[in-house]
Order: C-alpha cells, then structure tokens, then sequence
C-alpha cells in the first residue's frame, strides 16, 4: 500500500491547519495553538506542545539485567522507576542521543545497538516521538550527568522489570513501551550467550 493510498482512505479523516500561533515558548518546549479545518468543514481550535523527540534505552546486561534509572519527575512531584532516557538535540543523529543518553545518566557504553521501533507517547496534544533502542554488550565507566540530574542507577532482572510493570511499581508509559518491544524482540531474536 502506498502512502498515496493511505492519505486517500484516510481523506474522511485528515484535519487540516488553517492559522498557527505561539501561544508560550520555553527552552525545550513550545505551546502552539492552530486553528484547523475539520473533514465536515467545521474550523475547529487545537492547542499541542511542540516536542524535539527522544530516545529510550533498554540496556542489556549479559546476565540478562536491564539498567534503570530512580528519579524525581517535577510535574508529577514523585519518583519514578525509568528506563535511560533523553531529549535529541537540535541537528543530533537519533542513536548519538542514546549512546550519550545512556552513558551520561547511568556510565554504561554499550558495542551493539539495535532499533526496536518508536513510541507516540501523547498524541492528543503533542508530536512528541520516541525513538525505542536495546543496547548490548554493557560496559561500565563512569557517568557524566548533567548539574541537575540526580538519580540511583539499578540493574534488575528483566522478569522482575516485567512484574514491577504489572503490578504497578513502573508506570511510566516508555519503559512499559519499550521493555514490551524488546520483550517480543528478544523471544524472536535470542541473543546468543545471554542468560535470560
């Protein structure tokens, strides 16, 4: 199917954009509020924060142990139980981001890298993309966190991710995504030598 015939089908569907202002602008973020024509016809407003994207770790170690991360998040004012994480750069390749990302945060580097898929995570009111990749071959060195970083780097079990994911313990929407990607992956794919 191609992409011709896509937007066809989708026809009855597509909004689109008639004006589009600023309506806040912050050093990593912007708020944008468009006005958009509606498949009826109807111009109807939609407000959407500009995101510049990001890239999530699921780091492997060769005993079959995922690092993870224990932080504050200001919005929600609690911590949380993550993978590696980290917003691209304006003009920065998409794995330079999670090899700095991962190395930065945790002091992992990792020989293998290999694109798992990408992850929507709000699509009601950003254009936000993730960009999902399992890294293997661990070494560990020291991190290189930023001033306002602070976080407990843990090595877990990828069962017990899995669990915590379940029962509630992990519920930040790219960890899920991502440990659920590399889940299917891994049973598909199986790493030669890695105890799982």
């Amino acid at each position: 199917m191609t992409e011709a015939t896509v937007l066809n089908e989708d026809a009855h569907l597509i909004e689109t954009t008639v004006s589009s202002a600023v309506m806040a602008q912050g050093k990593m973020l912007t708020v944008r509020y468009d006005e958009a024509r509606l498949p009826n016809g109807v111009i109807s407003g939609r407000e959407y924060v500009v995101h510049p994207g990001a890239v999530v770790v699921v780091a492997l170690t060769d005993a079959g142990e995922v690092v993870l991360e224990r932080q504050f998040r200001y919005p929600l004012k609690q911590v949380f139980i993550e993978l590696p994480a980290g917003k691209i750069d304006a003009g920065e390749p998409v794995l330079t981001t999670g090899q700095r990302e991962l190395l930065e945060e945790t002091g992992y580097a990792a020989k293998n890298w290999t694109k798992l898929g990408i992850q929507h995570p709000c699509i009601g009111y950003s254009n936000e993309v993730i960009h999902i990749y399992l890294a293997t071959d661990l070494s560990l060195g020291d991190h290189a966190r930023d001033i306002d970083e602070a976080m407990d780097v843990m090595v877990w079990p990828f069962e017990r991710i899995m669990q915590a994911i379940e029962d509630g313990e992990i519920t930040d929407s790219k960890t899920m995504s991502a440990m659920l990607m590399a889940e299917r992956y891994l049973r598909k794919h199986p790493l030669p030598g890695l105890a799982r």
